[in-house]
């Protein structure tokens, strides 16, 4: 006990270093801020020699990191914008008609260099060969689509 109430200040250094590194592995920011903590216990030992104190202050710098630093740092690493795989991600994209679009019967459109089968948004719109769409949704393997020059169109992505 002696030893280590003579090395306090490098204990608490050495088990903030060893969280730090165990962090790397978890990637969760938990270890990472009990590892706070452990330094925090550390400068508190270069001033004090009680281990009570230095357990106390450890203790109260990590539950404090927990609570107050924690979530707002997971909320801004987790916070960007979704990734959209697949189909989804031609909705907004435009395409050209290569078969024509009945009012009840399917055509086909080209949309990033592919074919697809295509109906008209809404129902009731025919579009004719060379016309360009906007694909509202995919479901399956058809897309929906509405012709440019509809008002409520939005900006090209």
């Amino acid at each position: 006990m002696d030893w280590l109430r003579d090395h306090l200040w490098e204990t608490w250094l050495g088990v903030g270093i060893a969280l730090a590194l165990a962090e790397l592995l978890s990637l969760d920011l938990f270890l990472l801020m009990l590892a706070g903590g452990a330094v925090a216990g550390s400068l508190t030992a270069l001033v004090t020699d009680s281990v009570v104190v230095t357990v106390l202050v450890a203790s109260a710098s990590s539950v404090l990191l927990l609570a107050g630093v924690r979530p707002p740092l997971l909320r801004r690493l987790h916070g960007g914008p979704d990734l959209v795989l697949g189909p989804a991600s031609l909705v907004g994209t435009r395409g050209i008609v290569t078969e024509p679009v009945g009012e009840h019967r399917p055509g086909r459109v080209k949309i990033g260099g592919e074919s697809w089968l295509a109906v008209a948004e809404p129902p009731a719109t025919a579009l004719a060969v060379g016309e360009a769409v906007e694909v509202v949704s995919i479901a399956g393997a058809t897309a929906h689509v509405r012709p440019v020059s509809d008002p409520r169109l939005e900006e090209p992505r």
